[in-house]
């Protein structure tokens, strides 16, 4: 919702009898701004907007740090702020890919945040990988990043009797399947997968830095190593950083496959 008094360009008014913080309405105020087009040449600075808005700088500070966290706002030390790059991550149906690898295509830095990595019993996944349901898992979850943004909550459950190398591996900066390799001696092969679109839960939501109402994707994936499940993945991921290609051709054209109850 636009601040009270706003036009489609220059500051709204910032209600202080309002229960919502002065840098919550503020964000929310520049984010009208941005979108509006105002900001493409130059973001103000720190002063500016105190003075624009009358507010303390320590209002202004949280506000920017909020946008800087969704990417929104990129700034150096010693630097000015500026509009961050609006770049998309895009993945190819049809083929067996890398997030990690899509991410650094798009000429942006990978990471992740390990939240989680343990041994653990999950009887649904486990049936998903067609073993006993008391079956150790290997259960790994991180947030991953593209550049500074958050783009995905990524949780990848494998056997534990195959992937337990992977305890040892430091995730922040390389990949699952280039680790499951090196370390474990698997590649994957092939798999099935499913997209579709889904509301985050609030701690994801949070993870994501999404505003309420952002679009998200949940991808469901199956990995094979020579026809033998070896991955069950769920990442769920940003729907305004995201998306999926096809590529077809007036003779073959390109098919997508209709799964059943499997996935439920």
């Amino acid at each position: 919702m636009a601040a009270l008094g706003a036009s489609a360009w220059g500051p709204g008014r910032l209600d202080r009898a309002r229960s919502v913080p002065l840098w919550s309405q503020l964000r929310a105020d520049l984010l009208r701004r941005v979108d509006a087009g105002e900001f493409d040449d130059a973001f103000p600075g720190e002063l500016a907007l105190a003075a624009e808005y009358a507010v303390s700088r320590n209002t202004v500070r949280e506000a920017l740090r909020r946008l800087r966290a969704d990417g929104t706002v990129v700034a150096g030390r010693g630097q000015p702020p500026r509009l961050g790059r609006s770049t998309e991550i895009t993945q190819p149906l049809g083929a067996l890919y890398s997030l990690f690898a899509s991410v650094q295509e798009a000429g942006l830095t990978a990471r992740s945040v390990v939240l989680v990595l343990d041994r653990r019993a999950d009887g649904v996944v486990a049936t998903r990988l067609g073993l006993e349901e008391s079956t150790p898992l290997l259960y790994l979850e991180r947030l991953r990043l593209a550049g500074d943004a958050p783009l995905a909550v990524d949780r990848v459950w494998l056997p534990y009797a195959l992937a337990a190398g992977l305890r040892a591996a430091d995730f922040a900066e390389t990949s699952l399947y280039r680790e499951l390799d090196e370390r474990c001696g698997l590649r994957l092969t092939a798999g099935q997968e499913r997209i579709r679109a889904v509301t985050p839960t609030p701690g994801e939501r949070r993870l994501l830095a999404a505003p309420v109402g952002t679009a998200a994707l949940a991808v469901d994936r199956l990995g094979l190593v020579d026809g033998t499940p070896v991955e069950w993945r769920h990442t769920v991921v940003r729907g305004d950083r995201f998306s999926v290609v096809a590529e077809f051709s007036a003779r073959a054209g390109y098919q997508l496959g209709v799964h059943s109850g499997q996935w439920e």
